[in-house]
This record gives structure tokens, C-alpha cells and sequence, in this order.
């Protein structure tokens, strides 16, 4: 039995605007709480893939349309189909999505503004950044439905400390948006009227960066994690003296010494 997605007509699932260097990709399903369904991952992973190519862009700001964020996975079409192979193929296109989001040269803030269950949880977790609003929760909440948060847990599990993402993975128990900065899920918590301004502004900051140091530091942040200590710092030497031999840093330093505003390559 294959699965039905009932879709609006002419409404498109993902929207995506870039302004001045700052792409924004929008989930745009409100009416099912922004659901993953199979359609919407797939035009999330091309918006992905396509900004990740594009080089005019240097911030993504992930956000969502409607009162929650994101449900995580859409339920009913995953309950529309019993074959294993179906759902196999879901999790792991959803898994690409996520590896898409670390890989990508730009860094992904996610701007949350209401829930974010199970894999919208894991979404939030993936991005690099998260600003939430003090409205927002958060939750890894399968095991409520029998289902335990086993791809959720992955990025779950690198962002907090281990006994409390097992906690959240065991007791599908929400938590406020204070209680996840505190335990490192977002990087800040705003009154709701504020938490697009913050998120643009936070984007902004980083998008008058160096593109090409944003870019060595992303890859090289992600790569060293799974490392030991000596190879990490090996790692981190040889990539910081590639990057100290570019022409951005070279600018970046002369217009430190200089006291002027530095101009970086592609600018």
C-alpha cells in the first residue's frame, strides 16, 4: 500500500526568499503543524542542495509559517503505508536532510516559534544555530505513541548532555524554551514579537563575515568532533594555516592594523 499525501492544490509546501545574503526557507504546511511529510522533505532537501551551491548566499534561516514550528514526521502518511521498506526510505530521506544541513558551507539558524516534536525537535537540534521564542516547547515525544525518537536522538544527543536528551527521548515530556538554552538545544530565548528581529540580526552579524573563514570553520568545526585530541588539533592547525594564507585573511588582518572595515573576496 503506498502512501497518500493530501497536499492543497497550488500551495507550495517550502517557500524560500534570499535578502541580502540571507536565504530563508520557509515551512509552509501550518494547517498539519508543518509536518514533514515525504513532499515537504523533498523540497526541502533541493532548497538545501541549491543554496548550498549558491555562493551569493552566506546565512540560511530556517522558519516556519502557522503555530508550531514543527510537528516532526506526518503520522497519518506514515501510517498510510505498512511496508518496512517505505519507512525506511522516509528516515533516511529525512536523514539526508539533516546531514545536508551540517555539511552546507552556510550556517542554518532555526528560527522557532511554537513546538517542535520529534524530528522538528531534531531539526532544531541539527541546525547550527536556534533562536526560539519564550512561547516555544520542545519535545522528542514517539515514545508516547510507542515509537521511540531514534533518529531524533542523533542530533539530540550532540547537542545536550546525555542523561537529559535520554530523558526527553524516554519520557516524550515537553520542555519550555528556557529549559532547552539551559540545556543547549537553542543558543537564546526571546519575547515572541522579538524572535524574527533576533534571528535576522544574528544572521546579519555572521553574514558580514569572512564567507570563506565561515566557511573552513563550519567544515572543520563538524570534522573534529569525532576526533581524538591530538588529531583534532592537527586538524585544526593545517586547516587554520590554509586559511591564514587566503586573501580574506590577509584583509581581515591589514584592516584590524589599519582601523578600517575590511572588504572580503566576492563582496
Amino acid at each position: 500500500m503506498s502512501a497518500v499525501v493530501n497536499e492543497p492544490i497550488n500551495k507550495p509546501v517550502l517557500t524560500k526568499n534570499i535578502d541580502n545574503g540571507i536565504a530563508t526557507l520557509t515551512l509552509n504546511r501550518p494547517d498539519q503543524y508543518n509536518a514533514l511529510s515525504k513532499l515537504l522533505l523533498t523540497e526541502l532537501q533541493q532548497a538545501l542542495d541549491q543554496t548550498a551551491a549558491d555562493e551569493s548566499v552566506n546565512v540560511v534561516i530556517l522558519v516556519a509559517n502557522g503555530k508550531a514550528f514543527c510537528a516532526g514526521h506526518d503520522l497519518k502518511e506514515m501510517r498510510s503505508s505498512e511496508d518496512r521498506e517505505f519507512h525506511q526510505a522516509l528516515f533516511q530521506q529525512c536523514g539526508r536532510v539533516m546531514q545536508t544541513i551540517a555539511e552546507m558551507p552556510q550556517p542554518v539558524i532555526a528560527q522557532v516559534d511554537g513546538i517542535a516534536t520529534a524530528a522538528g525537535c531534531q531539526l532544531v537540534a541539527q541546525c547550527d544555530l536556534a533562536v526560539a521564542s519564550d512561547v516555544s516547547r520542545f519535545a522528542v515525544s514517539g515514545i508516547n505513541v510507542g515509537l521511540f525518537c531514534s533518529t531524533p536522538a542523533v542530533a539530540l544527543s550532540r547537542n545536550m548532555h546525555r542523561k537529559q536528551a535520554m530523558q526527553m527521548l524516554l519520557t516524550g515530556d515537553f520542555i519550555d524554551a528556557q529549559t532547552a538554552c539551559d540545556y543547549g538545544l537553542v543558543n537564546s530565548v526571546t519575547p515572541v514579537e522579538n524572535v524574527a528581529a533576533e534571528t535576522r540580526a544574528l544572521a546579519e552579524k555572521i553574514a558580514a563575515k569572512s564567507p570563506l573563514a565561515i566557511k573552513t570553520g563550519k567544515r572543520m568545526f563538524y570534522k573534529q568532533l569525532n576526533m581524538g585530541l591530538s588529531e583534532a588539533y592537527d586538524f585544526a592547525s593545517d586547516t587554520m594555516a590554509c586559511n591564514m594564507d587566503s586573501e580574506d585573511a590577509r584583509e581581515g588582518i591589514d584592516a584590524f592594523i589599519e582601523k578600517r572595515k575590511p572588504c572580503w573576496q566576492g563582496r
